[in-house]
């Protein structure tokens, strides 16, 4: 758990970061968006690999090193000179290490020590990235308009350090290791062994996992509609909110605490989402969290038009029980259509097409900001997208039966 509020942590403060970078070293918002698109996306990409390395190598050891990779990259950006060292550092070093923190982990964990409620555990764990927004946004805002933008570099960089030895000490790879069973598991069916040291490579199983999926319809409407949820939520509210917000004359630190506040709200949110995936068809599920989102999304311009209205409380409130509401029936489909043993791996993937549409609308909406002085056409794409989504999950077929439901929820044997 404190590894996905650390990684929420670690990546939720770019938007915080933007423009003191930009008055230090007279950076345009391209550049320090383009930053924050290859973070996106490379934390999106390492996702899958990073789950074929924990099922070969196990959590434990790639959980440490992808803390140590974070510390390192955010530590060396107190002594950088140039773009392109933001881009090196920020982009690619901490999206590798956070991406392997995703919650494609909170996915594994949850499908390797969980039988009985499933969805309430990816639930629980999907929100832990709200409240590593709750409680790191408002200070790295605070540090970053304060003391100065390095020392809340610094503040990531610590806390990931010391994260690691915690991981090596108190992680176990998995149940058997921990001389336990999966909550709500048969103890007289033995579980699936690990994969053997000498099978294929990490990067090989997570390829032949791509190749073996890409057939299927589900896969591509799972992936697209992710992709959509990343435009929607870190690419843009994430990234750029505070700025947005300061357009309109909203001081930075308010709106890093508006932002924290949505996390609040999606913490009972995501939790509530995990419950109903329990019990309800998660595509109907999908389909009402990204039509309001989407709703939602279309209405920010006239709320932020005026700053102190308080309609955007609503927006607040609204918005964050639907942050990452769509994880968990997401994890559920993918574990529905494709098997336990591939659903951390196919997560992976999907999760990957979350964050490059969140690397992508992060540009995307830099641009139109740098063009138009605004973000008006950034909101209105993000709303409509957010309606495709909403229509193409119903695309997808059903495989649950209500029998299945029911199974998930009985009580563990005795």
């Amino acid at each position: 758990m404190a590894t996905l509020v650390a990684a929420a942590a670690f990546r939720s403060s770019t938007g915080a970061l933007i423009e003191p970078l930009e008055r230090e070293f007279g950076w345009s918002r391209a550049t320090t968006s383009g930053a924050v698109s290859l973070n996106l996306i490379v934390y999106g990409l390492a996702a899958p690999f990073a789950a074929a390395l924990m099922e070969r190598f196990g959590l434990r050891r790639v959980v440490a090193a992808a803390l140590a990779l974070v510390a390192l990259g955010s530590g060396l950006t107190l002594v950088m000179t140039a773009a392109w060292q933001l881009w090196l550092l920020w982009g690619l070093a901490v999206g590798v290490g956070t991406g392997a923190l995703a919650l494609v982990f909170g996915a594994i964990v949850a499908n390797r020590w969980f039988v009985r409620h499933r969805g309430v555990v990816v639930g629980v764990f999907s929100a832990a990235s709200s409240t590593g927004q709750l409680v790191f946004l408002p200070l790295i805002a605070h540090l970053a308009d304060g003391p100065g933008w390095r020392y809340a570099a610094g503040v990531v960089a610590g806390f990931a350090l010391l994260l690691v030895p915690i991981v090596l000490l108190l992680l176990a790879d998995s149940p058997s290791a921990a001389g336990t069973t999966a909550y709500g598991a048969d103890p007289t069916i033995a579980a699936p062994l690990p994969a053997p040291s000498g099978g294929p490579g990490a990067g090989r199983v997570a390829i032949d996992t791509l190749r073996e999926v890409s057939g299927s319809r589900v896969f591509w409407i799972l992936f697209g509609t992710f992709w959509i949820c990343g435009w929607s939520t870190n690419g843009l509210i994430g990234t750029h909110f505070i700025p947005a917000a300061h357009d309109h004359g909203m001081p930075q630190t308010t709106a890093a605490t508006l932002l924290a506040l949505i996390g609040v709200f999606d913490i009972a949110g995501t939790v509530a989402s995990g419950w109903l995936t329990d019990r309800v068809d998660s595509r109907y599920l999908l389909c009402a969290y990204y039509g309001f989102r989407g709703l939602s999304l279309l209405a920010v311009p006239w709320l932020l038009a005026d700053a102190v209205n308080p309609s955007l409380f609503v927006f607040v409130v609204f918005y964050g029980l639907d942050w990452v509401a769509t994880v968990p029936p997401t994890v559920a489909l993918c574990r529905e259509h494709f098997g336990a043993e591939r659903a951390g791996v196919v997560f992976g993937w999907v999760f990957a097409a979350h964050m490059v549409g969140a690397g992508v609308a992060a540009s995307f909406a830099g641009v139109i900001r740098q063009a138009t002085g605004e973000y008006l056409m950034a909101w209105l794409t993000a709303g409509l997208l957010c309606l495709l989504a909403a229509a193409a999950v119903l695309a997808i077929p059903t495989t649950r039966a209500p029998a299945d439901r029911e199974a998930s929820l009985s009580p563990p044997p005795q």
